[in-house]
């Protein structure tokens, strides 16, 4: 494979040095150990020699004197009065060490035919982007970048060099793996397992993209892991390593579990029905379902019998839940963790069970100090926002991807699918295809109120839903069966003033002895608790984003300990309490929004069927709503008013229940045709692409890059079999209207103890255990928000460079939240209404 005159006395290169006690990590074991791990994550789809390869090539050009003298210079191994010391001043990130490797790839398959340039692009990619991002291969304005990275010359990429530097034994590994017969058949195999009956060529190539960033996602965790290791071998102890307890046994906790409830009515006798169907249907194969349950059928629980029982059978790796991102993941993840997690006080790797992703506290632009502090996923039960996973497949740099790889060989349960954001819908469904087809993982889509992704356009871009994928048996004769409220439709010309609904919130209090409003905006639950608060008769809670989960569950709770007791409450909620959140009022009043919504604040009234009446749900429109910043909530409002004019005029129709399966599915075929333009992911000329296309187009064929390609070298076509943008669709992309950041809040003694450890340890590894405690205690909050917040001095660095952010004291109410103004002044931050 290559020249190598010199003999086996190697010049020792290193990878690293560490700080605190001047260790050195060697190239070639950080070479050895990054392609020991990255063949295993890639082992889980039958790549693992790949896997080997790229993790043995990524950092090959370290093996130069340039890096070596840069490295000896910056880490005090070379003294500044020595010949070859260097100034490091501007040169960190400068040399280029990832090139080396990928042109050596490249170089070698160049000449052996296009199917091995296929597979010699895909591993060139991986490597050259390991500490960038996924590159474009092709830029939007026509350029062949992944050529000019390939052909950069050798006095930039010092491939030569580090070629006759190479470790004798690395070298030797190298070369056992490519010369393997099948290694190009073996791969282009596994690409014709991609392929499925209704792909088109848009999709097969989209796929593709995805296996990429799948390769490149396993090559960055193995990289991270095998540094942070080195940083820190204590750690290395304590890390889960996918060494989880058995499914077996958290199986017969959760059977445990089961066992001592008690049935205590009819919706209880439901619920248990849905959770031995899903027991049942966990003995299926890998696939895709669909769980349609009513809300408050007991989804969680049963989804998860399914799941521990599923992922038994098929020996998978782990189950990850996907909440809604304006949901509380803690009550889900805390319900999960109380029943699998036994020994609250053993700290062992085996009993820390179940993991919360919330928010990233770290910048997309991370130091190497903040790449240890980095979440991958590695534990058998994760709870973490469709905005993670969204990220984790689309997002921009290495922290997000680098999580992706977690995805394989895993049950994957969405709860509460119909939030996914429209314009996702094809990246989604293809997504989901590929972890299906690809990774070997289960898919079960969770919701009261399924959105119609088998009927997206084109249908290459749907999921394929058969009746036999629905794990419940008779959906229509479950809801009808668990039915507990009677809905009142009350909008009415010109719209209820704050004042009018307050009036009517007092009139059901009195009625029924608890109330929960839901409304569309931070700024109209602000307005009501104003107007609420000095209500005598009973306790006013809010609840919002604003909030920190941690804060959350503390307003949670002290709801729920005044509804058993009868104490008169009041809740005036954002849509977070829609998704996953256990509580059960008498009334609910719901701002009219998307009938989905609707439903889903449906369930938190009379929720376990205990109450000696129905419960009831009242919708009403508020005067003077301005939903321009969503355009989500505005279009379903628009949408769900049309389906109850039509109710009004018809309810056989749709069989009396303006939320039954009926009414929904009419919902959602307004609401996606009226849609179905923007599911590719539009973007226009103000974007970073610099013209009107879609991200699915830019991750697949990639059209119109192409046609600029050809434009400016005279109609000829690029020679690179793989032509996606895709750093820059991934600089566009975003989960959610605008990328949030987490800021770490103070909020009661915790939150404020973990700001201060935070703000004077400098112990990376307590750094490491804060973050992940921080979680409950943060906000995702907007990026032009941070910066006036920024501006302000009410955010601030917990330590110079970190990019952690937390808040000032005086500016976290206990009442809404973060806060622009000292919290008595009480100027509320409303400005991002969601």
């Amino acid at each position: 494979m290559m020249k190598n005159e010199q003999t086996d006395m190697k010049k020792d290169f290193i990878a690293r040095r560490r700080e605190r006690d001047g260790e050195i990590q060697d190239l070639w074991e950080h070479l050895k150990g990054t392609s020991t791990l990255a063949g295993q994550f890639t082992s889980k789809i039958d790549l693992q020699v790949y896997g080997q390869l790229i993790g043995l090539l990524h950092d090959l050009g370290k093996a130069s004197m340039e890096f070596d003298q840069y490295i000896r210079s910056a880490t005090g191994l070379i003294d500044p009065d020595e010949d070859d010391y260097v100034d490091v001043k501007g040169k960190k990130g400068k040399i280029d060490h990832s090139s080396s490797g990928a042109q050596i790839i490249h170089r070698y398959f160049f000449d052996k035919g296009v199917e091995s340039l296929l597979v010699s692009q895909i591993l060139s990619l991986a490597i050259a982007s390991h500490h960038s991002g996924l590159i474009d291969c092709l830029t939007p304005d026509g350029n062949d970048n992944f050529s000019r990275r390939m052909n950069k010359s050798d006095e930039k990429s010092r491939t030569e060099e580090s070629l006759l530097n190479i470790d004798t034994s690395i070298k030797r590994e190298i070369e056992n793996l490519l010369s393997d017969g099948m290694f190009i058949s073996h791969f282009n195999n596994k690409l014709k397992l991609l392929r499925e009956k209704n792909d088109s060529t848009e999709t097969i190539i989209f796929k593709l993209g995805l296996l990429i960033r799948f390769l490149f996602s396993c090559l960055i965790d193995a990289d991270r892991l095998d540094t942070a290791d080195f940083e820190f071998p204590e750690r290395a102890k304590q890390r889960n390593r996918g060494n989880y307890e058995s499914w077996p046994v958290l199986a017969e906790r959760l059977e445990k579990y089961l066992n001592k409830l008690q049935n205590k009515n009819k919706v209880d006798d439901l619920r248990q029905e849905v959770s031995n169907c899903c027991l049942h249907f966990s003995n299926r194969l890998k696939g895709l379902y669909q769980l349609t349950v009513p809300t408050g059928g007991g989804k969680t629980l049963s989804s998860l019998r399914f799941a521990l029982n599923h992922a038994n059978k098929h020996n998978m790796d782990r189950i990850i839940y996907i909440i809604p991102y304006t949901s509380i993941i803690d009550q889900n993840a805390q319900k999960a963790r109380e029943v699998l997690e036994v020994h609250a006080n053993n700290k062992t790797a085996l009993n820390n069970i179940v993991l919360e992703h919330h928010s990233n506290l770290t910048p997309e632009e991370e130091s190497s100090r903040q790449k240890l502090l980095s979440e991958n996923w590695d534990a058998p039960v994760v709870f973490t926002t469709m905005v993670q996973f969204l990220e984790a497949l689309f997002g921009y740099g290495t922290r997000n991807p680098r999580r992706m790889h977690q995805l394989a060989n895993a049950v994957i349960i969405f709860d509460e699918i119909q939030t996914l954001p429209v314009r996702c819908v094809h990246l989604f469904n293809v997504a989901v295809r590929f972890l299906i087809q690809g990774c070997g993982s289960t898919v079960v889509l969770c919701t009261a109120t399924q959105p119609l992704l088998d009927k997206v356009v084109p249908e290459q871009r749907a999921l394929q839903i058969a009746p036999e994928q629905q794990m419940m048996p008779d959906v229509q004769k479950l809801f009808k069966e668990l039915k507990r409220v009677d809905v009142y439709d009350r909008l009415k010309v010109g719209g209820w003033t704050d004042h009018e609904v307050a009036e009517l919130a007092e009139q059901e209090l009195d009625e029924t002895g608890s109330v929960l409003v839901v409304v569309n905006t931070k700024k109209a639950a602000v307005n009501l608790v104003q107007i609420l608060k000095d209500y005598p008769r009973a306790d006013v809670f809010h609840l919002s984003t604003n909030m920190c989960p941690a804060h959350r569950m503390k307003v949670l709770d002290s709801i729920k300990n005044c509804l058993p007791d009868k104490k008169p409450v009041i809740c005036v909620s954002t849509q977070l309490i829609e998704a996953g959140v256990d509580i059960d009022f008498g009334s609910v009043i719901r701002y009219l929004a998307g009938l989905d919504s609707i439903a889903q604040a449906a369930g938190r009234c009379n929720r376990n069927g205990a109450r000696p009446k129905k419960g009831r749900v009242y919708i009403v429109n508020p005067k003077d709503e301005n939903l321009d910043r969503l355009p989500d909530i505005k279009i379903g409002r628009d949408k769900a008013e049309r389906v109850l004019n039509e109710f009004r005029d018809d309810p056989t129709q749709f069989q009396e229940d303006i939320l039954g399966l009926e009414a929904m599915e009419r919902y959602y075929r307004y609401y996606f045709y009226d849609r179905k333009e923007e599911m590719c992911y539009e973007v226009g000329s103000k974007s970073g692409v610099g013209r009107s296309d879609n991200l699915f187009e830019l991750l697949s064929i990639n059209a119109l890059s192409i046609k600029e390609y050809q434009r400016i070298n005279n109609g000829f076509s690029p020679k690179v079999p793989i032509r996606q943008s895709f750093m820059t669709a991934a600089k566009v992309f975003q989960a959610i209207d605008s990328p949030a950041r987490g800021i770490i809040v103070p909020y009661g003694v915790e939150g404020e103890r973990i700001i201060n450890e935070l703000c004077a340890s400098d112990n990376i590894e307590k750094q490491y255990k804060l973050l992940k405690e921080a979680q409950r205690y943060s906000v995702n909050v907007f990026p032009y928000i941070i910066e006036r917040l920024s501006k302000q001095q009410i955010i601030r660095e917990v330590q110079n460079g970190t990019g952690i952010l937390y808040l000032d004291k005086q500016y976290y109410s206990d009442t809404f939240g973060i806060s622009e103004s000292p919290v008595n002044e009480m100027k509320i931050l409303i400005i991002e209404e969601a």
